[in-house]
């Protein structure tokens, strides 16, 4: 049977929360049910968009990473429900019934990535749906797809086996992958929030020009080279999409009729290494 899966890439986010804003737009106020019961206009966000800053002036990049629930095939919410309130569909999504939930709040403690929200006027624990009233109407996407003007969300509506192709073929990942609960939501560039990168810029010391075209490598190890990148038009090179607290590197610069710069590197957390000079 197709699933419902959403595809979020994190290099398309820049923050503008029209996916916020539309889940707002149809649900404050609004019941579905049997899927859900009215949100609270404060309070809740059936998609956070979380943030977070890299590396130190000037070599800065803020990512940002939306977070829905993760409609799990093995979802944690529903074994802490009692009495069927937290059910999985055929195809996918994970509904709270708002009824049987009802004074429940062990299913919002439930959830490892923090998606369900409790409301306190109506005792009930609550999350997306994956706006499911408006697929049984026939809608292709949800309304925070449908209000992303950057191409940032997206669906796929496909088969297990379908979709595993894909998440191959694109290199989706699954945030908190330690988590385990078999999720239907996959990230894209996921490594703009969860890494770190080393940046710096080069100059040749005699003309003081930007020394484009340099040739940077970075290594772990005696031979083991991790990435090999050239400057630009500015001297700049980022080297990305590395773990933190990976522990020590090394980095070389070549440029023709130059000596070669070689540095060690302890890697903690994205840093800038400042204007490095041949």
């Amino acid at each position: 049977m197709k699933k419902w899966n959403l595809v979020i890439d994190v290099a398309k986010c820049n923050d503008c929360n029209n996916c916020f804003l539309a889940c707002k737009d149809e649900f404050v106020e609004n019941d579905y049910l049997p899927y859900s019961a009215a949100q609270p206009r404060h309070g809740q966000r059936w998609m956070n968009i979380m943030r977070k800053e890299r590396g130190q002036y000037p070599k800065v990049d803020v990512a940002y990473l939306p977070i829905p629930c993760m409609h799990c095939d093995d979802a944690p919410c529903i074994k802490a429900a009692k009495d069927g309130a937290v059910y999985k569909m055929g195809n996918g999504i994970v509904i709270i019934d708002p009824e049987k939930a009802k004074g429940q709040r062990s299913i919002v403690d439930a959830c490892p990535y923090g998606a369900i929200w409790w409301n306190d006027e109506k005792a009930v624990p609550q999350k997306c749906t994956f706006c499911i009233h408006l697929l049984e109407e026939g809608w292709k996407e949800p309304r925070c797809v449908q209000a992303c003007p950057t191409g940032a969300l997206s669906v796929i509506h496909a088969e297990d086996r379908e979709m595993a192709k894909v998440i191959k073929s694109d290199e989706l990942e699954v945030y908190q992958p330690k988590y385990k609960t078999k999720v239907h939501v996959y990230y894209k560039n996921l490594y703009r929030y969860t890494k770190c990168f080393i940046a710096g810029a080069v100059a040749l010391q005699d003309t003081d020009e930007c020394a484009e075209g340099a040739q940077v490598t970075l290594s772990k190890g005696r031979k083991k080279v991790i990435d090999r990148v050239a400057t630009n038009n500015y001297g700049d090179f980022k080297i990305d999409n590395l773990k933190e607290k990976s522990g020590r590197y090394s980095l070389e610069i070549a440029y023709p009729s130059y000596t070669k710069h070689k540095m060690d590197i302890n890697l903690k957390t994205s840093m800038n290494l400042g204007t490095i000079f041949l």
